[in-house]
């Protein structure tokens, strides 16, 4: 594994995590709702269970799922349930004022910990791209190389955006248009829990 391996992973990992997905989504959403703290504790859960899927695929789980497809479509299954829920209370929120909620940073935590979770779909990314990027031959410690990465990368980005969403520029825009947003938010978690819930 060389210098330019993790370059090239970075490079997809910023990618993946830029695209509307749920993490980023549930992440941005706790910030502007419950401030800087919880952002960085969601951020912090998400990057931890990202990188548990990353170890999960270098270690060979997508074999796993492969061998045992009702284990695949179990952990799909909670996956999608989960993630219309989340979308279902933003949906029915949407028109709620919003007041400064001290969420505890562990709950926060665990939020982002479990939208990870139930989705096997970021091992399955994970797999996809450690077979494309890096060599089939490489050893336990560059391993732990490669998942230390992941998690490095992941709590800096997801520290920058809780800072980023925080301020008060962007939270007063975030208020003026908050009906909208979190319907549009809602929308693309329901979505993504019902391509989850069918996709084969």
């Amino acid at each position: 594994m060389s210098i330019e391996h993790l370059i090239a992973f970075n490079i997809t990992l910023i990618a993946a995590i830029l695209s509307p997905g749920p993490a980023f989504l549930v992440a941005v959403q706790t910030t502007l709702r419950a401030g800087r703290r919880a952002g960085i504790a969601t951020g912090c859960g998400l990057a931890l269970m990202a990188s548990v899927w990353t170890s999960a695929a270098l270690l060979g789980l997508d074999a796993v799922f492969a061998l045992f497809p009702w284990a695949y479509a179990a952990a799909k299954a909670c996956g999608a349930v989960y993630l219309l829920y989340i979308a279902w209370n933003m949906w029915k929120g949407a028109r709620d004022g919003i007041e400064p909620v001290e969420t505890p940073a562990r709950n926060a935590f665990l939020r982002g910990f479990l939208v990870n979770a139930l989705n096997p779909k970021s091992m399955l990314f994970a797999a996809a791209v450690l077979i494309v990027i890096f060599p089939s031959d490489m050893s336990y410690g560059e391993d732990a190389v490669v998942v230390l990465n992941h998690l490095c990368v992941e709590l800096i980005f997801y520290s920058a955006l809780a800072f980023g969403m925080s301020t008060s520029r962007v939270s007063r825009g975030y208020l003026k248009a908050k009906v909208y947003l979190d319907r549009v938010a809602s929308v693309i978690l329901g979505g993504l829990g019902l391509r989850l819930l069918f996709s084969r």
